[in-house]
């Protein structure tokens, strides 16, 4: 297995893409303008998506891939799009509603869509294949969640958006996380704008990794653009007991 980072950052402008992994070629954790960087052939591949919630940043890419490749896959089954009930509800109600976009649930025809809706349930673990994604908790504006991507080497795992969250960190030990990509979308001095948000800043995010064993690998993401050097010199002065560094669009993460 393997992830490719297509997106990492909070916002938008040149060379910042919003959140979107691609697990191996067929499996989209996210889907944020990262999607975009892939080629028509890549992208008429993806079988399954998982949504950690249903903010703009994170599902732009749903209603985009649907459109690019809906002739590439006639006679193919539908794209399965994985979220909480909520979260495809925000879907169908305020994307796939005809007045912002075409409903692709019921195109090209409702009995052969290119788009399929499959809820979940935080703390359900997914099977793709031999490949199993768990469902973390996460505590956001909306409601939202992680994955934790299980390998025998241990998990990679990856938080959404998220305020600190105790059943989050329960999960994160439980299995056994060799790699951490959590968000710090803000800097210290913003740390009112995270707690409204439901966001992260480099001192809760210096709090919430006490609670993980040492050794872990952490990448942060979801950075505003223009706003990295400031946020991981803060993270640096945290002097943390894990290796920590900045996630990078195009970084590809081989997993055990």
């Amino acid at each position: 297995m393997q992830i490719r980072v297509l997106g990492c950052s909070g916002s938008i402008a040149a060379a910042c893409r919003t959140t979107a992994f691609l697990l191996d070629d067929d499996v989209l954790i996210d889907a944020g303008t990262g999607v975009g960087d892939l080629t028509l052939d890549e992208l008429a591949r993806i079988d399954h998506i998982l949504l950690s919630h249903s903010h703009l940043d994170h599902v732009l890419g749903v209603p985009l891939l649907a459109d690019s490749v809906m002739r590439r896959r006639v006679g193919r089954p539908p794209i399965q799009v994985h979220g909480l009930p909520a979260t495809l509800d925000a879907l169908r109600h305020h994307l796939f509603n005809g007045a912002i976009w075409p409903d692709f649930t019921r195109l090209p025809s409702a009995e052969a869509p290119i788009l399929s809706l499959q809820p979940f349930d935080c703390g359900q673990v997914l099977a793709f294949g031999d490949r199993r994604i768990e469902v973390l908790p996460a505590w956001h504006t909306v409601p939202a969640v992680g994955f934790a991507v299980l390998g025998q080497a241990g998990a990679w795992a990856y938080t959404g958006d998220t305020a600190p969250h105790a059943p989050l960190w329960a999960r994160l030990q439980a299995v056994q996380v060799s790699r951490l990509v959590i968000e710090t979308a803000f800097r210290n001095d913003e740390h009112q704008l995270a707690a409204v948000s439901r966001h992260l800043h480099p001192a809760a995010l210096g709090h919430e990794l006490q609670q993980l064993a040492p050794g872990v690998d952490v990448f942060i993401t979801h950075v505003k653009p223009g706003e990295l050097d400031a946020v991981m010199a803060e993270i640096g002065a945290l002097n943390p007991r894990h290796r920590v560094q900045a996630l990078v669009a195009g970084q590809v993460m081989v997993l055990g």
